[in-house]
């Protein structure tokens, strides 16, 4: 069953999160650590808590529809969480776009689009452990 209010729950939930850990690893880690650390730590804590909600999406629309729900979710999540990540930036630290593509740079070794590709991925692949049982 496609659940649209559910997705948007979860979605900001995940926002929520992502802007919160942000701020703290801008404030508090960023003192103690160097920029890289700093980004990997920006990524990998919420990739677990991505998780998570991609599997309670998944066990809340599992039925006949579940992959459009899980579509939903699959192109929802990343680009509004992009655009609230971006937006943080701008009116935190007044960042110009330059500054927040810098971020998706990997050949410098920027993790953020792993990050991304979690959002994308996570509730397919729930979604898809979910029908198989």
């Amino acid at each position: 069953m496609i659940r649209p209010g559910l997705t948007l729950a979860l979605w900001i939930a995940i926002a929520l999160l992502v802007v919160l850990n942000d701020l703290v690893g801008d404030t508090w880690i960023a003192t103690s650590l160097s920029v890289r650390a700093v980004e990997w730590y920006k990524v990998l804590v919420p990739l677990p808590y991505v998780v998570l909600m991609a599997v309670i999406h998944a066990r809340r629309t599992a039925g006949p529809h579940w992959l459009e729900a899980a579509l939903l979710a699959a192109l929802l999540w990343p680009l509004s969480t992009v655009l609230v990540d971006f937006l943080y930036a701008r009116l935190t630290y007044d960042a110009d776009t330059a500054a927040f593509l810098d971020r998706f740079a990997v050949w410098w070794g920027a993790p953020y689009p792993l990050l991304v590709l979690t959002l994308f991925a996570a509730p397919l692949l729930a979604g898809i452990a979910a029908a198989r049982r």
